[in-house]
Parts: C-alpha cells; structure tokens; sequence
C-alpha cells in the first residue's frame, strides 16, 4: 500500500522508563517498512484507573510513515511490546511498555483486534499533548476535531469513560445563554432525563431580584437544598445519561455574587458538607455569550422576576464562570458560543450533539 502518516502513543511504569521508550522507538525505527519521524516530548502523568496506588507513567508521542497495512503495524507493536517485557495483566495494570496506535492516516476502523483512532483518545491530555506539539492542526477522523482543541476541552487533565457513574452532562452559563433549550435538544438525542433548575418554586427568588437583599441567602439555601437532592448518588443511576440545565458548582457562583460578607460565610460552612454528596458531571457544556446577548434573551422570553437584571450582574456572573473553568479539573468542558448555535440548522445541532455523545457511556 501506499505509505501513510501513523502515530503511536509510548508509555511506561516500571523499571528505567526512559530507556525502555528509547528501546521501543528503536526498534520500531529498525522495522521494516517503517520510518521513524517526529517524537514528542516526554511527559510525566499519574496512572490513570485501577484502584491501587501505581508508578507514575512517562509518555511521549511519535509519527511514523508506513506502507504497512494498519493491522500489520498493529501486530508489530505488539510483537514489541512482547519483546521489552510487557505483562498483560489487566487494563489497568502497570507495564513496562504499552505501545497504541491512535491514528493510522485518516482511516477509521473498528474490528475485534483493533480500533482507530484509538477510542479514549480524545481523554488523555498526555496523547494530546504529544499530537498538538507534533501537528495542532491535526483532525480527529471521527470526531472531526482538531488535537488542539480537543486538547483545550481537558485543561490539562486526563479522564477515563466509566460506566460505574451516572453518565451526567451538566450545562453551564450565565442566566439567558440558552442552556434549557440546549438541555431539551440532548435530552431528546439521549432519550433521557432532564434535571431543571428548580426557578419557579423558589418562593424567595423573585423578591431577591426585586431588591430584598434579606432574603438572598434563603433563596440559596433553597437551590442548594433542592439541587444537593436533584444530583444525589441516591437518585441518579450508574450507566444511565442525564442532563441538567445548570452546574452545581453555580452555587458559590451566585452565593458570592449576592451575599454579603457575614451571609456568606453562613452559606459556606453548609454548602462545604453538602457539596460532597453529589454525582460530579463526565462532561459540561459551558455555554457562552455576551452579557448584552442574554440580557436581550432574558427581556425577550419576559420572566417578570428577572426583568430587574441589569448588565453589570451579568457581567459578574460571566467573569465567576470564566474563573471556575480556568481551573475546572473534574470533567471535560466543551465550550460552545451561543450566537454560533443555529437550531434551525438540523445538520449543526446534530454535529454538536454527537460531539457531546463520545465523552459519556450508554446503556446498550
């Protein structure tokens, strides 16, 4: 076959670490038919799953050009892997080299023994890394996403698909971005739960936007209350996808923006405890636009409680968003531009949505 660009994630735990990804690229570059190129940088990242406490993983990235067929060049890999001690002892087990194949030019397979691109890559800031430093502009053949990108939805982090949690897709945004109507179009692709922000039970909230500052924190204690249920372990089962229109990391978000100091303080000594009894979303869909453009929707869609928002509260709540995703660690975040959503664009929202379908596991 004609030669075709691959590239091949390195990674080991045990012993000299260095020496045994040198000995794999050598022996690799020593292949036939094969020709060694680029080689990321090595990176150093934690072991990911498993329930036991293991080594530390060096990594890199190399791009090869090959005129072998995929399932050859698969076999060599593991012909090597073989040869530099590698024990299969489980998915999760430590090794002395683990050798994938994530991309083979653009080709897309899937067959018992092999799968490419390599399924879980777009999860692993480490591969990601590897393939941003070696090409950016890199697309994903499936997901028709660039590595960069891709790359950009981990901050820096790496995940595992895990079928023993709630598969929770929480929507994040300022108030007016759109995030229900977002949450309605998933939940029909899904064909699951929506959980919705508990607005229009609130008895205290549409005082609070009228000006009662009094009564800001019970208007929070009654979200964080209802929400702590809504996304409580006990409610939510493992395997099964649900949507929901908020984060419950918004919280703090709004507690910060309308308490004073000594209501604050209050609100955080029950928010901490409380906190740590919900399920943790696999993916948030962080929705974004200017202050203005959800001012604009939230005098359009007429809620007469909210008709007292002003721009500048918008405004707040936008800069405490962009400072929880900064350092957003629990989940990837895809973040989507309202005014880019065309719902009467059916091939677009489908483009979206399928996007958002391979962080999470579905019940078969």
């Amino acid at each position: 076959m004609a030669q075709e660009t691959a590239y091949i994630g390195l990674g080991s735990n045990l012993g000299n670490r260095r020496q045994y990804l040198d000995n794999a690229l050598k022996m690799l570059s020593e292949a036939s038919q094969v020709e060694l190129g680029r080689v990321s940088d090595f990176i150093e990242t934690a072991a990911l799953g498993g329930k036991s406490q293991q080594p530390d993983y060096l990594n890199a990235v190399a791009e090869f050009k090959t005129s072998l067929e995929p399932e050859d060049l698969h076999k060599k890999l593991i012909e090597i892997e073989n040869s530099l001690g590698r024990e299969r002892k489980g998915k999760w087990a430590s090794r002395t080299i683990d050798l994938d194949l994530l991309l083979f030019g653009d080709h897309v397979i899937n067959t018992d023994k092999l799968t490419v691109p390599h399924k879980q890559m777009h999860l692993r800031s480490f591969v990601l890394k590897g393939l941003s430093q070696l090409n950016p502009e890199l697309i994903h053949p499936v997901m028709e996403v660039s590595a960069g990108e891709l790359l950009s939805r981990l901050n820096g982090c790496d995940f595992a698909i895990n079928p023993d949690v709630p598969q929770l897709i929480s929507i994040a945004g300022n108030i007016g971005v759109g995030k229900t109507t977002l949450a309605k179009k998933l939940a029909e692709y899904f064909s699951c739960e929506i959980l919705y922000e508990p607005y229009d039970t609130n008895p205290f909230l549409p005082e609070v936007y009228a000006g009662k500052n009094e009564l800001s924190l019970d208007s929070q204690l009654y979200f964080l209350t209802r929400r702590v249920k809504q996304l409580s372990p006990d409610c939510l089962l493992s395997n099964q996808v649900y949507v929901s229109d908020y984060i419950f990391d918004k919280e703090l978000i709004y507690a910060r923006a309308l308490l004073d100091s000594k209501q604050l303080a209050l609100y955080e000594d029950i928010y901490e405890p409380l906190s740590k009894n919900v399920c943790n979303p696999v993916l948030v869909i962080y929705m974004h636009d200017s202050a203005g453009g959800c001012l604009d929707r939230i005098h359009n869609r007429n809620r007469p409680y909210e008709q007292r928002i002003e721009l500048e509260f918008l405004e707040k709540i936008a800069e405490y968003y962009e400072c929880l995703f900064e350092g957003w660690k629990k989940s990837p975040v895809i973040k989507i531009t309202t005014s880019d959503l065309d719902y009467k664009n059916q091939n677009s929202v489908e483009k979206i949505l399928e996007q958002i379908s391979f962080y999470v596991t579905i019940e078969k």
